[in-house]
């Protein structure tokens, strides 16, 4: 062996295991949001910021503990509306994505109706529909949290629709399949990974839209009203507490959807292939 294959051979870099990798990648976020969490306490402790201005996660903890139960309550309430919302919008993308994928004309008239809903603002349209629907119903939050599921479900549906290889549909009409058979057996598997990570990009918009939803009037409950009532009484600990539940619901939320999508690309084969 030479020396220039020596020097090579030992500046190759090392390669963790899969175990391992995966170890890490778990672990690091953990460490990385301690680290956070112990610099924040020690600009309040130490540092001598207010707890008026930035409560210490000390704080904000007692009132986690303190309010588990009106907490829970109103996670419920937001997880509940966004859920609904999730679902009701991924439907109607999913079916209106298969429309347009089939007919241009759809295809064509649904281009600019995307592009407006895309940039529907929702502080605007929120006391809107509750204004609408009324003081006791959800219906209002639960619709804007499904318009916000909408549009990345349908995107991105869409577009795995169109990735079948013409040859692939050239097989299927030379073993006489019908278009049901073509759609379950080449278009749909080849789509669905696509469908899967619109929908996780679905799941926290969901979350995000029914929790801004909730600032702006309807029924009383959920995450929303809760920081900006606990803000409104200058109980600014325990709505940083609302503000946690709030990101741990999100990630809940992620996170299932994420488990969803490897669990389905495990059992169901890419149509691409």
């Amino acid at each position: 062996m030479t020396s220039a294959t020596q020097s090579q051979t030992q500046a190759a870099p090392r390669t963790l295991s899969p175990r391992a990798e995966q170890t890490v990648r778990v672990v690091a976020p953990i460490a990385v949001g301690v680290v956070a969490l112990a610099i924040w306490q020690l600009l309040v402790t130490v540092g001598g910021v207010s707890e008026y201005l930035l409560p210490s996660p000390a704080s904000i903890l007692d009132e986690l503990v303190e309010f588990a139960g009106p907490i829970g309550d109103a996670a419920l309430i937001t997880g509940t509306n966004a859920l609904i919302g999730l679902v009701v919008g991924g439907v109607l993308a999913i079916g209106l994505a298969a429309l347009a994928s089939q007919w241009r004309a759809i295809d064509g008239m649904s281009a600019p109706i995307i592009a407006a809903l895309a940039v529907v603002p929702i502080v605007a349209l929120a006391p809107v529909l509750n204004s609408m629907f009324g003081a006791d119903s959800q219906f209002g939050r639960q619709s804007i949290a499904a318009l916000a599921a909408f549009v990345p479900v349908f995107l991105n549906t869409l577009r795995g629709l169109r990735q079948t290889r013409p040859v692939h549909r050239d097989l299927m009409r030379a073993y006489s399949a019908t278009a049901g058979q073509g759609f379950r057996t080449v278009t749909l598997p080849t789509a669905l990974p696509y469908l899967l990570t619109g929908v996780r990009i679905a799941s926290s918009l969901a979350v995000i839209s029914a929790l801004v939803a909730e600032y702006f009037g309807g029924p009383r409950g959920g995450l929303g009203s809760a920081i900006s009532t606990s803000a409104a009484t200058s109980a600014y600990a325990r709505a940083w507490a609302y503000v946690a539940a709030s990101i741990a619901l999100g990630l809940l939320f992620y996170v299932a959807t994420a488990l969803l999508e490897r669990v389905v690309s495990r059992r169901v084969p890419n149509g691409s292939r």
